[in-house]
């Protein structure tokens, strides 16, 4: 298997901060709107971002929530195994407001269309707008774009993106993974 790095630790920094910058641009205080990691890998990317509002532009008010989307993908009885649900945190009503999902990688448009799905059992928000750090826009199975992207990539359905964070791999990278 061969990999190629697509972004070192310096540069996914560079990217996130542009990235905080542009939802501050479009949503000054927070105070109407919500951010929602998609679990599983989204997690690390909303909670890094929400420390990066919080920390380094003060912002104090950022809600952030994660939504587990296991039995709302149209593909989950697919596999050989059962599969386990990982868990959703939202403690705060989204009726009404703008909710951010954050996501590592956008591929097909899959995991968001049963974002959108899972996040009406919580209420109807008012916008809904899509960050990601990869977006793998030539892959997709339904008109899903985001809204803010770290970085578009190129890449053919036999490669894989792998998002490595310091929290979960010990480091920020990104790698094209061929196999």
């Amino acid at each position: 298997m061969s990999q190629k790095v697509l972004l070192n630790a310096k540069e996914v920094n560079i990217i996130l901060h542009r990235l905080a910058c542009q939802l501050i641009e479009n949503h000054n205080d927070f105070s109407q709107t919500v951010l929602i990691g998609i679990q599983p890998r989204g997690k690390f990317l909303a909670q890094r971002l929400t420390k990066i509002l919080q920390e380094d532009y003060k912002i104090k008010s950022v809600k952030l929530g994660l939504l587990d989307i296991t039995f709302f993908r149209d593909d989950f009885r697919r596999g050989d195994k059962p599969l386990e649900a990982n868990t959703t945190e939202i403690d705060f009503i989204v009726e009404d407001k703008n909710v951010v999902f954050i996501d590592d990688v956008l591929y097909t448009g899959r995991s968001i269309r049963a974002a959108l799905t899972a996040i009406q059992s919580f209420g109807r928000p008012n916008n809904i707008e899509l960050l990601t750090l990869i977006d793998r826009r030539f892959s997709r199975h339904l008109p899903i774009q985001p809204n803010y992207r770290g970085r578009q990539v190129d890449a053919i359905n036999k490669e894989h993106v792998k998002v490595n964070w310091k929290e979960n791999e010990g480091e920020d990278s990104i790698y094209l993974l061929n196999n």
